[in-house]
């Protein structure tokens, strides 16, 4: 597996991508929507309160067209399968949730575990949190930040297996890993009409 460098200094692995899939996203991040029509990316609301994804974004019904969780409730809610809880740095108190699938950590507004106040900590990317619904498995990724991330004190290199309790170091601030999916509990997965 070769691994390509883009302009801005992302790895991606070619076979799997024809372009940087990094600075695609953030791309497709900036572009402002064209139109409020059909097709449309649907409007943001602000949520007043709290600092988890749900208070930073709240949207309009999923469009049908833009990619999804596999996880979903019936009623198209994307459910929290998980928490960090901030124990020690710039945010010690706050919980963030996480959800199915990838949550990307760091300081940007468009982290999914977005922790602003902790300048030590890379604005995108430093860490990814994932949530396997199929396996029942959570794991810790180390990001394409700058900063080294650490689980229960040894850096993190490849992605690690999560368990309750774990320890999750970035910058100065210390998460601790609070699990609510796995083998005692998960969310019924709506029906997608995928086989």
């Amino acid at each position: 597996m070769a691994l390509k460098r883009c302009e801005n200094g992302h790895y991606f692995d070619p076979a799997k991508h024809p372009a940087c899939p990094t600075c695609t996203i953030r791309q497709e991040i900036a572009a402002p929507p064209s139109s409020e029509g059909p097709g449309s990316d649907p409007p943001i609301r602000r949520v007043e309160g709290g600092t988890g994804r749900a208070a930073q974004m709240a949207r309009a019904p999923v469009d049908a067209g833009r990619t999804q969780r596999r996880v979903r409730t019936q009623s198209g809610i994307d459910p929290v399968v998980g928490w960090l809880v901030c124990v020690a740095g710039p945010e010690t108190g706050n919980d963030y949730r996480l959800h199915a699938e990838k949550n990307f950590i760091g300081r940007g507004e468009t982290m999914d575990v977005r922790i602003a106040s902790d300048n030590t900590i890379s604005r995108e990317n430093h860490a990814a949190l994932s949530f396997d619904p199929k396996k029942e498995c959570f794991r810790l990724l180390p990001g394409d930040g700058r900063g080294l991330v650490y689980l229960n004190g040894e850096e993190v290199v490849a992605p690690e297996v999560l368990n309750a309790g774990d320890r999750i170091e970035l910058g100065d601030t210390v998460l601790l890993f609070v699990p609510l999916c796995g083998p005692d509990f998960r969310w019924p997965v709506a029906e997608t009409g995928a086989t």
